[in-house]
């Protein structure tokens, strides 16, 4: 399963993000799994690439293919046009949470 962890401040702005895992179950693969891989990896890639090519925001990015690891975080005040593309992609993975759940994807909220 993927795991996303949306950091958020005390304002309730986006700050991060973490995602961990691939969708579905190793042992007993399911049909879409892939599709729900590639669709939260589209999303997530695209937010970062066009935060970086469209903000001024500082920020860092970690990515590892083999777990399934992404983690995004912004190392300065996050600008609206920042906040636009992460509720974009929050807006993306909630839909693939809402049409696919378990064993595929699960999102949780985390304040820091």
């Amino acid at each position: 399963m993927i795991s996303v962890t949306v950091f958020v401040d005390s304002k309730q702005h986006y700050s991060g993000i973490q995602m961990v895992g691939h969708a579905g179950l190793k042992d007993d693969p399911q049909e879409g799994q892939e599709l729900v891989c590639a669709a939260a990896s589209a999303l997530t890639i695209n937010m970062s690439n066009s935060v970086e090519q469209f903000t001024e925001d500082s920020f860092e990015v970690d990515q590892e293919e083999e777990s399934g690891t992404f983690q995004f975080r912004f190392t300065s005040n996050v600008s609206s046009q920042s906040q636009l593309l992460m509720n974009s992609l929050i807006f993306g993975l909630q839909d693939i949470e809402e049409e696919y759940g378990e064993p595929y994807i699960k999102i949780s909220f985390k304040e820091v």
